[in-house]
């Protein structure tokens, strides 16, 4: 086994690993699918083991992998430190996300992304889309993800989203009695939406839990609290679609959108990983 490891190798490793995708591993990293995975053999060959496990649409770590991980963390974070061991400047990027576009466990990817490069200092606002927009037009934020239901300014397209009526399977409904309909607050443009949609079919609805967040929303829908218009992505584990049973109307599709105005090659990298992460959840 050679005694050296190439450092892009590991960097293309970390992102497979983590991102479970070739694809959005090149992405995140700025270069290509071919690339990634080239890089990737070279440090399977150069370790004699291999890492990961191939599959049409996903990526797995073999138990190799696995055991290799935490040391190629390490090692990156050791590059990273290295590499700017003479300055003493933390950059700083301020985020703003919308739990509708991405769930609950933002804080949880993002602590992950800035683990990666501990000189980074995030600040993270967390609101409806509208609101961190808004922001983001008045330059209180460096970068926004959010959820867009039509027409909008510029941006970058994650994905695409559908929705549907999410309840708790045990949940049934009363006939005769309105729509019992949990959402988080008036601002959120989802919620706009499916109380919207409700009203041009003439279906009777009540106001039966407001969230303060997504986790909120989620407890409340697992416990039978009514139903939620919801991404069908982000849904919580174990709920299901009532909509079609039950007659609801359909909610469509809308957009995930980032926008972005760091300036940095720094923080350009930073953003191509953070769009990579958000592309696939």
């Amino acid at each position: 086994m050679s005694s050296t490891l190439d450092i892009d190798a590991v960097a293309a490793f970390l992102g497979a690993a983590e991102f479970r995708s070739f694809t959005r591993a090149a992405q995140a990293l700025g270069t290509t699918q071919s690339l990634v995975s080239v890089r990737v053999k070279r440090l399977e060959e150069t370790l004699g083991r291999l890492l990961l496990q191939r599959h049409p649409r996903l990526v797995r770590l073999t138990a190799e992998g696995e055991r290799f991980l935490p040391a190629a963390r390490d090692l990156m974070a050791a590059h990273e430190r290295a590499r700017e061991a003479f300055s003493d400047a933390r950059e700083r990027i301020a985020i703003g996300i919308s739990e509708q576009a991405v769930g609950p466990d933002v804080p949880v990817l993002l602590a992950r992304l800035a683990g990666h490069d501990p000189r980074w200092l995030i600040s993270l606002r967390i609101a409806a889309s509208a609101v961190m927009e808004d922001a983001f037009e008045r330059g209180e934020l460096d970068v926004v993800v959010l959820r867009r239901f039509g027409p909008g300014r510029t941006g970058e397209v994650l994905r695409r989203d559908t929705f549907g009526w999410f309840a708790a399977p045990t949940l049934l409904r009363q006939p005769g009695e309105p729509l019992p309909v949990v959402s988080l607050m008036a601002e959120c443009g989802l919620r706009r939406h499916g109380t919207e949609v409700l009203d041009r079919a003439g279906i009777a609805w009540r106001e039966a839990f407001i969230g303060g967040g997504m986790a909120a929303v989620f407890a409340a829908v697992m416990g039978g609290l009514g139903v939620s218009p919801l991404a069908a992505r982000i849904a919580p584990q174990g709920a299901v679609d009532v909509g079609p049973q039950w007659g609801l109307p359909e909610l469509g599709s809308s957009e995930v959108i980032l926008r972005s105005n760091v300036a940095t090659p720094k923080g350009h990298a930073f953003v191509r990983e953070l769009a990579a992460a958000f592309r696939g959840r």
